[in-house]
């Protein structure tokens, strides 16, 4: 047994040492309500003693839904404090996954949160699961409400520490294909994952996040949620993601956490104000360079920010360039759900761009024969919930874990991502294809918003893109201009048969919604060739074009 306390022995730590000190900030309609410490813990022992009033026992699985909020963080919580084993369902999220999470899981109860697609969520959720609603005014009235219960019940004293081997919480990982994998997280896992962060980026003073991106996800529970409970940090949560700008300069956090996608668009709303031309003149001038970057970092609401990590997909190295020059460093890291999403990350003052950093401590990695990237650490997960075959497929004979990832490591140490086993692909002349650092390298251009390149069954691969909101607006011919550019000076890197034969510009934006994004923001490979398949081949099939737009392509005779 482990002499470290767990996440909710923290929040007993912070709620005994500073009772009145704010944790959580909740905005409603646009105006902040703090919960301190203090009362965090009342309400998560009330909580923790009415989900045994409503006849749930420990050991019984217990879902949180809705977009983040403090009430998340809490519902996380009294689950544990009640013995019970904690689901995260993502906004957003494909019905019949949800469906077949809380049937595979045999979920008990699901706490209800706010989100935008409430009746298509509602029409999900099995009948015989009772359902506790968060008290947001758009959270419809259902079995039991969060305010009355913890009215009702009187605060939960007696809490059994549990084994560092016993499941604590089962994340379902958001696949690109098939019905997503429960993977089981022990209470040692997340332990050794909070240990080896204090001791690789202690916090700082008081710190400040911003919590924003699905609590669903490892990512965004381990880097907000759990370290809050161990640095004592403020939470701050977005209300909606209209305000997501507003906000963010609003919070300021001392670190913050995004995906490629999030720092994409943070860099079009720059350039929408500033050109990049101008922003060029302005930063080769010395007398104004500070001030122009301190003034950039306030509007973006980084001005604070001691750390910004990027990670749950391939960052652009030219984007992490660009956020450099404005004296914001971006730490690229790495990880996956089935290791806690603790395994390497770039770091101040030892930051190495385009790689994904050095192991983090304990963080035992090596590449097999054929260049995959495998770890061993107390981080690893326990297995994927039910399925002992897809576990046992998942390690190595001497228990390593397979990542799917493939990648080098360079002289220093540092890890470079080169693609996804199952993501590089032959074309028809034999030969194969890595596409994540190709479309890295063409992603340098601002105009493209989202890209995917293919090239199963085809001669030459072919890059479709989607425009950035402004790039939509502009001349055709300038755009097209621009990109062609791009394209051939990535094909001058390339070997022969990697360069892209076409650029396909699509009309429509790819999100969780239409199921070409996963809900941590990763194109859906399979589902992107699948949906423009006949375009790719008529594209394909045209010699005549470097550039074909679809909203005006006409397939060749």
């Amino acid at each position: 047994m482990s002499q470290q306390k767990n996440p909710l022995e923290m929040l007993f730590h912070w709620a005994e040492k500073q009772p009145d000190t704010p944790w959580l900030f909740q905005s409603r309609q646009g105006v902040w309500q703090a919960i301190t410490w203090g009362e965090a813990a009342d309400q998560v022992r009330r909580m923790a003693a009415a989900l045994r009033g409503i006849g749930l026992q420990p050991g019984d699985k217990v879902a949180i839904s809705g977009r983040n909020t403090a009430h998340w963080f809490l519902a996380d919580q009294a689950i544990t404090m009640a013995g019970m084993v904690s689901i995260g369902l993502y906004p957003k999220q494909n019905p019949a996954h949800t469906t077949y999470i809380l049937e595979h899981s045999e979920t008990k109860a699901l706490f209800l949160g706010p989100m935008e697609d409430m009746q298509s969520f509602l029409g999900a959720v099995p009948q015989d699961i009772q359902q506790i609603t968060f008290p947001y005014d758009e959270v419809p009235a259902k079995d039991h409400a969060w305010n009355d219960l913890i009215a009702q019940y009187s605060p939960q004293q007696d809490y059994r520490t549990p084994g560092d081997d016993d499941v604590m919480t089962l994340v379902y990982t958001s696949g690109t294909t098939g019905n997503p994998k429960g993977v089981m997280m022990t209470y040692g896992n997340m332990m050794f994952a909070a240990k080896g962060l204090m001791e690789a980026m202690p916090p700082q003073g008081q710190e400040r996040f911003f919590s924003y991106l699905p609590l669903a996800h490892a990512f965004e529970r381990g880097a907000v949620e759990l370290s809050s409970l161990y640095f004592g940090a403020q939470v701050y949560f977005l209300e909606n993601i209209e305000k997501l700008a507003e906000q963010l300069a609003e919070v300021a956090p001392t670190r913050f956490f995004g995906v490629p996608l999030v720092y994409s668009r943070i860099q079009a709303g720059v350039l929408k104000k500033i050109p990049q031309k101008r922003l060029d003149l302005l930063l080769s001038i010395p007398v104004v360079r500070g001030l122009i970057r301190k003034k950039i970092q306030t509007a973006m609401g980084l001005q604070n920010a001691r750390m910004c990590f990027a990670g749950a997909a391939p960052t652009p190295k030219p984007l992490i360039e660009w956020f450099d020059k404005l004296g914001i460093p971006l730490f690229q890291g790495y990880g996956m759900t089935e290791n806690s999403i603790y395994a390497t990350t770039n770091r101040p003052g030892v930051n190495r761009i385009g790689s994904v950093g050095k192991p983090l401590p304990g963080a035992h990695m090596k590449l097999s024969e054929d260049g995959e990237i495998l770890f061993k650490h107390g981080g690893v997960m326990k297995g994927y919930y039910k399925e002992p075959e897809k576990t046992a497929e998942t390690f190595t004979e001497d228990g390593w874990l397979r990542t799917g990832d493939k990648g080098y490591v360079d002289s220093d140490g540092y890890l470079y991502i080169t693609g996804r086993v199952k993501d590089i692909f032959k074309t028809l002349k034999g030969k194969y294809v890595a596409p994540a650092p190709i479309e890295g390298a063409l992603s340098r251009n601002t105009h493209i918003d989202q890209l995917c390149m293919v090239g199963m069954n085809l001669k030459q691969p072919v890059m479709l893109v989607t425009l950035a909101a402004d790039s939509r607006t502009l001349p055709r011919e300038e755009v097209g201009h621009s990109l062609l550019e791009t394209k051939e000076a990535v094909n001058a890197e390339l070997e022969a048969h990697e360069a892209i034969a076409k650029l396909i510009i699509v009309e429509e934006e790819w999100t969780i919604d239409n199921g070409l994004m996963t809900p941590t923001m990763k194109v859906k490979r399979p589902q992107i060739e699948e949906r423009y398949e006949s375009l790719i081949e008529s594209a394909a099939a045209d010699r005549s074009t470097r550039i074909v737009w679809e909203a005006e392509h006409q397939p060749p005779n």
